[in-house]
């Protein structure tokens, strides 16, 4: 009977967490699909007299959401490709090999995972700019080719594998690169899934990177592109069109995220991480 009043509370609980972080999400989503020129009043908000798609075709009208889109697929792309690699050798090499200051390394490549992100802004522009790659989409992406939390996600999966196979592949003429490709690499399928899925949701989601490194729509991500509705305030902030361009950003990752959600948690229980 206790058993079942506490799975009841915890249920509710979650419930309650699900529905806080769900409001917000279905306040944008009304607002997005409330005409214009319904203004927003105090209590009625989530209802309107009719639905929309005037803000839709007016936020689409006003920036170029196709060249934001092929902006960040590129971005988006060559940083997942580049963690793969780096965080594949890197975890690999953690994980294989025993060396002297091998716990030291790895402790101060886990040390990046603490530093705040606003506090590299100055030194990775600094660089970015010496290397002449300001507002481009090599620029954006460069800082985050090497990943601690890849090397640290792929080494816990790759930990999990017995010593032995890797020795007895090693006795039949395997070379660590095909060791890795044939041996490691499959068995951490789960750990890429959910590696690909992290890198995917930070980086699509990344705002103030990509707005400090461009200047102009040639190389603007999708985030950095909402900045022109956010500059419309002049006869007051425009809520149902903030709303829809902000729709438009975050739908493919929605999708993305509810089709391939089983291999996500599945990649952080297979490596160890609560």
């Amino acid at each position: 009977m206790k058993s079942n009043a506490a799975t009841l509370v915890r249920f509710a609980f979650l419930c309650l967490i699900a529905f806080l972080m769900f409001t917000p999400i279905a306040w944008a989503l009304a607002a997005s699909f409330r005409p214009p020129t319904v203004p927003f009043a105090l209590g009625n908000v989530f209802f309107a007299p009719s639905l929309s798609l005037e803000n839709y075709a007016k936020a689409l009208s006003l920036a170029p959401f196709g060249r934001y889109y092929v902006n960040t697929f590129w971005q988006v792309g060559a940083i997942i490709a580049a963690q793969l690699v780096t965080g594949s050798l890197a975890a690999f090499a953690f994980a294989r090999y025993r060396f002297a200051g091998d716990r030291l390394l790895f402790t101060i490549i886990l040390l990046q995972m603490m530093i705040p992100t606003a506090a590299l802004l100055v030194p990775n522009f600094s660089t970015i700019r010496f290397l002449g790659l300001y507002d481009t989409i090599p620029g954006i992406a460069l800082p985050f080719f090497g990943s601690a939390f890849a090397t640290f996600l792929l080494r816990q999966s790759f930990l999990s594998i017995p010593r032995d196979l890797g020795d007895a592949a090693a006795i039949d003429g395997c070379r660590w690169d095909q060791e890795l490709r044939f041996i490691f690499l499959p068995t951490a399928k789960s750990s890429l899934a959910a590696l690909v899925l992290s890198a995917l949701s930070f980086h699509w989601n990344d705002f103030l990177w990509p707005l400090v490194i461009t200047q102009s729509d040639t190389a603007r991500p999708l985030t950095a592109g909402l900045v022109r509705f956010t500059q419309m305030g002049e006869i007051g902030a425009q809520w149902g069109l903030l709303s829809a361009a902000t729709m438009i950003v975050t739908l493919p990752l929605f999708v993305v995220f509810l089709v391939f959600q089983k291999q996500f948690v599945r990649g952080y229980l297979s490596s160890g991480i609560k």
